[in-house]
C-alpha cells in the first residue's frame, strides 16, 4: 500500500481535502502546486508556474488549471472544481474521486458510473513542461474526454481581472494549440499524444476565489481566461498524455518522456523517502550554476537558507556532488562580496552578518559526513579566508571587540541582522542588535573548526594562522559565558551595552548544539533543560517562550498580525536539528530513543499540509497547524540531517 494514500471519504469532504496540498517542481524554478482535489486555494497555485528570466526570474502562473470532463451518451460529468464568489464550488468534480495516492507520481482515480479514469501528473526535469497521463481503466460504452484550460499569464503574487488587452489568437500546432495572452510572455503550447478536436469557446470565468488568501487578509478574487476546449475519444485500456510547456514537443515522444521521468523517481514509501523527494524539489539549476530555492510557493534564492539547508538537502540523501555544486556557486558569491562589496544578483542577502558563519557550519557538516581530509582539500582555503576576514574586521557588519574577542553586530534596531528577520513598516519586529548569542556561538565554532581543519601537519604559514584562530577562540570562551549565561541557567538572546534581552528564544539551542560550544557539558544541560521545558513542541522549537512577554503562538490574521507573530511564538522544525545534537551531546546514546520518538511529530505531517513535506512554521500552541510556505528548505533539511545522524548512531 502507498505511504501517501487518501480514500474517497477523506477527499470528498472539502473541509479536510482543501487543507492538503501537493507540490511538484522541475529543479529549474518551475512548479505545479494545488490541493489534492485540484481546487486552487492560493493565487500561487497553478498547473504550470514558471520563472521568466526577462521578467526578473519571478514565477508566473501560465496555466492555472485544466478541467476534465467525462462524456458518455452526450452526458457530461465535469471532474474540475473551482470556488467562486460567495463560497460557491462549481463544478463539484471532487464527488467523483475514489482515491488519491502519491507513491511515485500523484495519481487520482475517478469513478463516474461505470467509468474508472486515472490521472497522473509528472514534471519534466529542468524543462518548463508538465505532463498529465490519463488512462481509461473501465468503461462500458463509448467515452470522450473534454479538457478546458484556465489561463492566467500573471505573476504568482498578483491577480488578473477580465480585460480587453489579451491576445485571443489560437495557433494550431501538432496535436494541440498554442497561445500567448500578453506581449513579453512566452507562448504556451498545449498538446496531446493523440490528435484532439479543438473547439473555440472563448470566455472569462469571473470571480474565482482563493480561500487561503482570504484567510491571510490579502486580495483573493480573480478572473481566468478560457479560450475553448479539447475533445478526444478514448477506449477502455487506452492512455492519453497531455503536455503543457513553453516549447513545442513531438507528440509521439510524450510516452517515452513520461516513462523516462518515472524511472528517475524515488518511491515515497517511507518518512525518509518523502523528505528525500521533497529535498530534491528545492534544487535549482540555472545557467551552469546550482542554487537552492528557500521554499514554495513563494520562495527565492536566499544566502542564509542556502548554507543552512545545503547539508541536509544533499549530504543526508547521498548527493555529495550536488552539495559541492551548490557550495561552489554560493561561495563564489560570498567571496566576491568579501573582495568587492558587491551583492550577488541571484543569491539574496549575501551581505547579512551571519552568512559567512553559516557557510562555515555547512562546510563543517561536509567534514563530518564526507571526511576531514576531503574537506581540507576542498574547503580549507575559503574557510581560512572567511575566518581571517572576520578577525580583521573586514566584514562591514561584524566587529571584533578587542578586549573580549566577542563579535558585535550593529544596526539591528533598524535592519534585521539575523534569521529572525520579519519586519513591520520597515523596521524589525525583533530588533536584535549588539552581541547576538547564535552569531557569537557560530563564530566560536568557526574558529575551532578552522583550526581543526588546518590540522597538525600544516605548513608554517597555515600553522601561524591556525594558532591565531585557536587563540581567538580561547580569548572569547569565558567572555561568552560571562556575557550570555545568566543565573536562571539559560542564555540571553542578545546583549547590547547594559541591556540584556531576557526573552527565552531558541537561538540558545544553536549555541549548545554546535560541535564546538563555549559551554561545558553541565552548562549545556542547564540550557537544554530550559529549552525543553519552554520551547520544545512536536513540530520543532518555539521562537519565543509562552512565559516571555509578547508571545503570539498563532500565525494568523492580517499581514501585520502575521509579521508580529512570525518570530514571537510559532515553532520552527529546523531548530530540532540543533536541539537533537545538543541532547545527544549531553545524554549520549541514552538519548537516541528520545530523539527518535520526538521525530514522530514530523512524520505525522507527511499526510497534512503539503503532503510529503514540511511547512515553513507551525503554531506554537496545539494543534500545531502548519503555516506560511507549504514546503520549506531548512525544515526539510534539518529533519533529514537528524534522521541520517540517528540512523548512523543506530547502525
Amino acid at each position: 500500500m502507498s505511504y501517501l494514500k487518501f480514500d474517497k471519504s477523506q477527499l470528498i469532504n472539502l473541509e479536510q481535502s482543501l487543507t492538503k496540498e501537493m507540490l511538484r517542481t522541475n529543479r529549474a524554478g518551475a512548479y505545479h502546486c494545488t490541493t489534492l482535489v485540484g481546487c486552487n486555494t492560493r493565487k500561487q497555485h497553478g498547473l504550470l508556474v514558471i520563472p521568466i528570466e526577462s521578467m526578473g526570474n519571478r514565477p508566473y502562473v501560465m496555466l492555472s488549471s485544466l478541467d476534465e470532463t467525462v462524456i458518455q451518451h452526450d452526458a457530461p460529468f465535469n471532474l474540475g472544481i473551482h470556488r467562486y464568489s460567495g463560497g460557491v464550488y462549481s463544478p463539484n468534480g471532487h464527488k467523483y474521486i475514489r482515491e488519491f495516492d502519491c507513491e511515485s507520481v500523484p495519481r487520482m482515480t475517478y469513478r463516474v458510473g461505470g467509468v474508472i479514469l486515472t490521472k497522473e501528473k509528472m514534471f519534466i526535469e529542468e524543462e518548463n513542461r508538465i505532463l498529465i497521463r490519463y488512462t481509461l481503466v473501465e468503461a462500458h460504452s463509448a467515452t470522450k474526454l473534454r479538457f478546458k484550460p484556465f489561463l492566467a499569464f500573471r505573476e504568482s503574487n498578483s491577480l488578473v481581472m477580465a480585460n480587453d488587452k489579451i491576445n485571443r489568437n489560437i495557433e494550431p500546432v501538432e496535436n494541440g494549440v498554442a497561445t500567448c495572452l500578453y506581449e513579453g510572455f512566452p507562448t504556451l503550447y498545449m498538446q496531446f499524444s493523440r490528435k484532439p478536436v479543438w473547439v473555440d469557446e472563448p470566455a472569462w470565468y469571473n470571480n474565482i476565489e482563493y480561500i487561503k488568501d482570504m484567510e491571510r487578509g490579502v486580495p483573493y478574487t480573480e478572473d481566468l481566461w478560457v479560450p475553448g476546449y479539447f475533445e478526444i475519444p478514448i477506449k477502455k485500456g487506452e492512455t492519453i498524455i497531455f503536455s503543457a510547456g513553453v516549447s513545442e514537443v513531438k507528440p509521439r515522444s510524450l510516452a517515452r518522456m513520461y516513462n523516462d521521468e518515472i524511472a528517475r523517481r524515488t518511491p515515497r514509501t517511507s518518512f525518509f523517502n518523502c523528505l528525500k523527494n521533497a529535498a530534491k524539489q528545492f534544487y535549482l539549476r540555472e545557467n551552469g550554476n546550482m542554487y537552492i530555492i528557500s521554499g514554495y510557493p513563494w520562495g527565492i534564492v536566499l544566502a542564509r537558507n542556502t548554507f543552512m539547508s545545503v547539508p541536509g538537502l544533499t549530504l543526508a540523501i547521498d548527493h555529495k556532488a550536488d552539495f559541492e555544486a551548490i557550495m561552489e556557486t554560493a561561495l563564489k558569491a560570498l567571496t566576491k562580496y568579501f573582495e568587492t562589496g558587491e551583492a550577488d544578483h541571484r543569491i539574496a542577502q549575501i551581505d547579512e552578518p551571519d552568512i559567512p558563519l553559516w557557510a562555515i557550519w555547512a562546510i563543517q557538516q561536509y567534514a563530518r559526513m564526507v571526511g576531514s581530509d576531503e574537506a581540507r582539500k576542498r574547503y580549507l582555503d575559503v574557510t581560512g579566508q572567511i575566518v581571517d576576514t572576520i578577525l580583521d574586521n573586514g566584514h562591514p557588519s561584524l566587529h571584533i571587540e578587542d578586549q573580549t574577542g566577542l563579535v558585535r553586530t550593529d544596526g539591528g534596531e533598524s535592519h534585521a541582522v539575523s534569521w529572525m528577520n520579519s519586519t513591520l513598516h520597515g523596521r524589525p519586529v525583533v530588533p536584535r542588535t549588539g552581541y547576538l548569542v547564535e552569531i557569537n556561538a557560530l563564530f566560536f565554532n568557526a574558529l575551532r573548526f578552522a583550526a581543526s581543519l588546518a590540522g597538525e601537519g600544516a605548513d608554517i604559514d597555515m600553522a601561524v594562522r591556525r594558532d591565531r584562530w585557536t587563540e581567538a577562540a580561547d580569548k572569547m570562551k569565558q567572555p561568552f559565558i560571562d556575557t550570555f549565561l545568566n543565573e536562571a541557567g539559560y542564555l540571553y538572546d542578545y546583549v547590547n551595552g547594559a541591556y540584556t534581552d531576557l526573552a527565552v528564544r531558541p537561538n540558545m539551542a544553536v549555541a549548545i548544539g554546535l560541535d564546538y560550544s563555549p559551554l561545558d557539558r553541565r552548562q549545556r544541560k542547564s540550557v537544554l533543560d530550559i529549552v525543553t521545558r519552554e520551547l520544545l513542541t512536536p513540530k520543532g522549537l518555539r521562537t519565543l517562550s509562552p512565559r516571555s512577554y509578547g508571545y503570539r503562538p498563532f500565525y494568523l490574521g492580517t499581514p501585520d498580525e502575521r509579521d508580529l507573530a512570525m518570530h514571537n511564538g510559532p515553532a520552527r522544525p529546523w531548530l530540532i536539528g540543533f536541539y537533537a545534537d545538543a541532547y545527544l551531546r549531553v545524554f549520549g546514546m541514552s538519548g537516541v530513543s528520545y530523539i527518535d520518538r520526538m521525530l514522530i511529530g514530523f512524520e505525522d505531517e507527511m499526510t497534512k499540509g503539503c503532503i510529503g513535506s514540511l511547512s515553513q512554521l507551525y503554531d506554537g500552541n496545539p494543534p500545531f497547524v502548519g503555516r506560511g510556505a507549504v514546503s520549506h528548505a531548512t525544515n526539510v533539511a534539518e529533519v533529514l540531517l537528524t534522521l541520517r545522524n540517528l540512523k548512523k548512531l543506530n547502525a
